[in-house]
């Protein structure tokens, strides 16, 4: 996984580059009708009940757009909400919040819903072993506010991108010649460029997976589009010679059932592919 360092990094890029595509050179509909000292209040008001999550990343949006706005915060991430809930106060320059606006909507709206989705999934495998992940089925740009808001739903991450965990899957298998020639050449590789991250490789039979644990050295199976009853069959193959990861349109009625052959990890893109955005919005306050 990344480190807390590069995922900071990665979240002053999106508030940066988003800011740089809705204000450009400036909000002209704010500084035509609202003095430039003017000071405002404006309340984050939910409309649709869940998981709230973004509330930080709101922070950060307001702490660049302008240092001295002031948050006064009621509900944190990961809390129940309501129709009707306030999350939190924002009070400063009228322009400051009137700028910031629309990027901490839209933000909120997206986190909140793959929050919520990945707390469903989650209480789904309650009272079993296995960890929900999402996968690197992001919306382009802001990968790291989606993956933040399934940690935030107590689901887990799967890698956040192709450099920090090797995933070999069935393309590079066929490429490469072989499950064995695959992991092979990747040991090789990571050896000769002193590069340590762990390896993951999907099974698509009971076959691969016996020719992944002859070679040793992986650290999760990926075991794809099985059925319940090879999936079974799989996890007692494997044991503890490593973890165990399901995957292949599992979905909130096959879970459970999933779960319940063993497995370690179920991963769903469907935490960040398939949301509908949680409505919230931002209203100044007398």
């Amino acid at each position: 996984m990344i480190s807390q360092e590069q995922f900071q990094t990665e979240l002053k890029i999106i508030i940066t580059n988003a800011l740089r595509e809705d204000v450009g050179n400036g909000d002209h509909t704010s500084l035509a009708c609202i003095p430039v000292e003017a000071k405002g209040k404006a309340k984050l008001l939910v409309k649709a009940d869940g998981l709230i999550a973004g509330v930080e990343f709101a922070k950060m949006i307001f702490k660049q757009v302008d240092a001295d706005l002031k948050i006064e915060t009621l509900i944190n991430d990961g809390e129940k909400v309501k129709y009707g809930d306030i999350v939190f106060y924002v009070s400063g320059r009228s322009q400051s919040i009137l700028k910031a606006e629309r990027l901490v909507l839209n933000s909120m709206q997206r986190m909140s819903a793959i929050a919520t989705k990945t707390g469903f999934f989650a209480n789904l495998l309650a009272g079993t072993k296995t960890k929900v992940l999402d996968t690197r089925k992001t919306t382009p740009g802001i990968r790291a506010i989606e993956k933040w808001a399934v940690k935030i739903g107590g689901g887990e991450n799967h890698r956040f991108a192709l450099y920090d965990m090797v995933m070999i899957k069935d393309n590079h298998i066929d490429f490469a010649g072989g499950i064995t020639a695959a992991i092979n050449k990747t040991k090789a590789y990571l050896a000769d460029n002193q590069i340590d991250i762990k390896i993951i490789v999907e099974a698509r039979n009971l076959e691969e997976i016996q020719e992944i644990l002859n070679c040793g050295g992986v650290y999760r199976i990926l075991i794809d589009n099985f059925n319940y009853e090879d999936t079974r069959k799989a996890v007692a193959l494997i044991g503890d010679k490593c973890l165990t990861e399901s995957s292949g349109g599992i979905n909130e009625e096959t879970i459970r059932k999933y779960a319940d052959c063993g497995v370690d990890y179920i991963s769903s893109g469907a935490l960040t592919h398939s949301v509908y955005n949680m409505d919230l919005s931002l209203k100044a306050v007398d």
